[in-house]
């Protein structure tokens, strides 16, 4: 794997980062001690290789990379106050489902007559997507005893949200869950078949996803935050992951523990920055027009 070097100078660090073809950092460097971070494991043999080779016989200078945006740099007002009205952390699991089926949905009583005629609705299908990513948030809330931060239901406009996002000691994670009872799942590189039916681009979507929560947190904590995918499979009876599925982590609602042993690619100050602008409504709303349309 032929990996790019550049080099991050800011707030006093001088860091060597080591970055897959597309731009993510997959490891980095202290340029001053030599510290080496491996940010992806399955990368851990050509970061050490291409960094270590360019702090002890590169005697060219490693290209800087570019300064981090801000939201001044962006044309973006800084964030205001946190208010009640703005704190996303009060959201709970299924935030955005839930209001779209009180809102919207059957009343109780015609609720009741369709389980009793057993008549499927239009809304049974976001009723399981609610209970899938109920099940996901309470797992996932159990890791803040380890030094984890945990939103749910995050707005990224264009009526689309992230699930769940994931921030602590091991970087952040944005989760996508998907509820598929008593189904059997297969996940390829770019597609994803239940029961052997049509491709499914969640794969693809979520790495979509992450890059457009790195774009936002970049941006206001003004350094780079490494954001990985993650799908998480809700009550399905066998999950299948192809040997090459390396850009999007694969789990099983009570799998999503083994990111809680995670660390080394946030400090506790870090992963406070990045909660404090992952929490901010405004820090989702803002984005300029251009950049929501990537999504």
């Amino acid at each position: 794997m032929e990996l790019k070097v550049t080099r991050w100078k800011r707030y006093g660090h001088d860091r060597l980062y080591a970055n897959l073809p597309d731009g993510t950092a997959v490891g980095w460097a202290d340029a001053n001690t030599g510290d080496i971070t491996v940010l992806l494991a399955e990368y851990r043999d050509d970061v050490i290789a291409v960094l270590t080779d360019h702090l002890q016989n590169n005697s060219e200078p490693v290209p800087p990379q570019k300064t981090p945006r801000t939201p001044e740099a962006e044309g973006l007002p800084p964030l205001p106050p946190l208010t009640t009205a703005d704190d996303l952390s009060a959201n709970r699991p299924g935030e955005s489902l839930r209001d779209l089926l009180d809102k919207s949905g059957p009343s109780l009583i015609k609720r009741v007559v369709s389980q009793l005629l057993r008549r499927p609705t239009e809304w049974d299908s976001w009723r399981t997507g609610l209970a899938g990513e109920q099940r996901v948030g309470a797992e996932l809330n159990r890791l803040e005893r380890h030094g984890w931060r945990v939103l749910h239901s995050i707005p990224l406009g264009d009526k689309v949200d992230v699930d769940h996002l994931l921030i602590g000691p091991g970087g952040v994670f944005s989760i996508n869950t998907k509820h598929h009872h008593k189904r059997a799942v297969w996940v390829g590189d770019d597609s994803v078949k239940v029961d052997r039916g049509k491709p499914a681009s969640y794969a693809r979507k979520s790495r979509a996803e992450a890059k457009r929560v790195a774009r936002v947190l970049e941006r206001y904590c003004g350094f780079p935050v490494p954001v990985e995918p993650v799908l998480v499979f809700v009550g399905v009876t066998d999950l299948k992951v192809v040997a090459t599925q390396l850009s999007v982590r694969v789990y099983r609602e009570r799998e999503v523990a083994a990111l809680a042993p995670l660390s080394g690619v946030l400090t506790v100050e870090r992963v406070e920055q990045v909660y404090s602008v992952a929490r901010h409504r405004q820090a989702w709303s803002q984005l300029p027009p251009a950049a929501t349309r990537k999504s």
